[in-house]
């Protein structure tokens, strides 16, 4: 596998350096990508970074992924037009023993031939003498050399603050490339394309200092294609801890995408070869409202970053939801936190538990206690044309009670008005 050439046609090769394919073609490279500990978990656009590790450790290279406890406490200005928020100590090495648990799931760190390697630029950085940081550092890269680069303009143009604690940031994340050149014989640093200025500060770096060669490869920056920001939803970051995003929302996510975007995240987030995805892109052109390529993208991330069980679960939760054949056994096994995620926005009432536990006739129940219904004798005509759910589960007779067993989790109760119409009822 030849891996500037998996970057290409995937559509994730933004910049090379000249001379990076011939390194790679000599043999085994080492190659790095950082990752700042700036959250206790890494979200769908960190996600870009680690296929690109994945590509790198499948092509017969040695992937090194950097946890920046030390830029961290930074925080890269990159792309940025204020200054991060500054992290506690005890936040970031939190954030960062978090981030390595997640890096090991896609990362191979026991392979034979070229194991991937986790390293913590706090390492080298927390002993380290200004003075001698200002020599092997700050002597090299001057301070026009850095004001030449894109985010320092950028910031300068638009008359907004720019701390030197960030101006710094360039000259530690070339440090970093120094010290992984000269100890790990790391040669190669990649990262989004926002990242091409701090990468080749630390290829001149490593080129005036010690007269060494490294290189650089960025990817393109992810925008979706309605112009709105990749991986964020009106809840915020689209997470791959499912504390902070649920397998079920995790999976609406990718399944929710646009077709033209369908098409670009298959190739950069699922490890499907060029004849898979180009099959299920014709299948998907000809029956478009399908959307099989949306289905067989989720599916492919959604069991990487979670597993295979959970995809199932967000397939069969969708289903409750969506699909026309009644489903209350499938509802009963969905956890708390799906059952919520599934029917979130639908409207909610609260009916006191203890009702519950004496039982409330199910008219009395749809008009008097909940007002799913405006009146009784709206509520007996729907019933008894077949047309209420509880649970997923027809209402057969007008002389049912609802009761405390037909709660879910011991605490809500589905009540479905017609196709469309759902209300989650709470018991208080």
């Amino acid at each position: 596998m030849n891996f500037a050439e998996e970057l290409r046609w995937r559509g994730m090769l933004h910049d090379i350096m000249p001379g990076t394919e011939e390194q790679l073609q000599k043999g085994t490279t080492s190659g790095y990508i950082g990752f700042d500990p700036t959250a206790d978990s890494l979200h769908v656009g960190s996600l870009v970074q680690i296929m690109i590790l994945l590509h790198f450790q499948k092509a017969g290279h040695k992937p090194i992924a950097l946890v920046g406890g030390a830029t961290g406490m930074i925080g890269d200005p990159s792309g940025k037009k204020e200054e991060r928020k500054l992290l506690s100590l005890e936040d970031l090495h939190h954030n960062e023993s978090c981030i390595k648990k997640q890096l090991e799931k896609f990362l191979d760190f026991n392979a034979e031939l070229n194991p991937a390697e986790l390293v913590n630029n706090n390492d080298w950085f927390q002993n380290i003498h200004t003075i001698t940081f200002l020599r092997e550092a700050g002597k090299y890269l001057t301070v026009n050399y850095l004001l030449s680069k894109g985010f320092v303009k950028d910031r300068m143009n638009q008359e907004q603050d720019l701390s030197f604690t960030e101006f710094n940031y360039i000259l530690m994340q070339a440090y970093d490339f120094m010290w992984l050149y000269e100890n790990k014989n790391c040669k190669l640093q990649m990262g989004g394309s926002d990242q091409w200025g701090n990468i080749t500060a630390g290829t001149e770096l490593i080129r005036k200092k010690l007269r060494g060669e490294a290189f650089a490869v960025t990817c393109p920056l992810m925008v979706k294609s309605d112009g709105g920001k990749f991986g964020k939803t009106e809840e915020g970051n689209v997470w791959l801890d499912p504390k902070k995003t649920s397998p079920y929302k995790f999976y609406q996510f990718w399944l929710n995408t646009s077709d033209e975007d369908a098409k670009k995240y298959i190739r950069i987030f699922t490890l499907l070869k060029k004849e898979e995805i180009e099959s299920t892109e014709s299948q998907h052109n000809a029956a478009p409202h399908l959307r099989l390529l949306q289905k067989a993208l989720a599916k492919d991330v959604t069991i990487r970053v979670h597993s295979e069980a959970d995809y199932l679960a967000a397939v069969e939760a969708a289903e409750i939801l969506f699909g026309k054949e009644e489903t209350s056994t499938a509802l009963v096994k969905l956890s708390e936190e799906d059952l919520l995620a599934v029917f979130e926005g639908v409207p909610q009432v609260e009916v006191a538990k203890s009702e519950l536990e004496a039982g409330i006739n199910i008219i009395d129940f749809l008009a008097e206690k909940t007002k799913i219904f405006p009146s009784k004798g709206e509520a007996r005509k729907m019933v008894q044309g077949g047309g209420v759910f509880i649970n997923k589960t027809k209402v057969e007779n007008v002389d049912r009670a609802v009761t405390a067993a037909d709660l879910l989790k011991g605490k809500y109760i589905l009540v479905q008005k017609g196709k469309k119409n759902y209300f989650l009822v709470k018991a208080v």
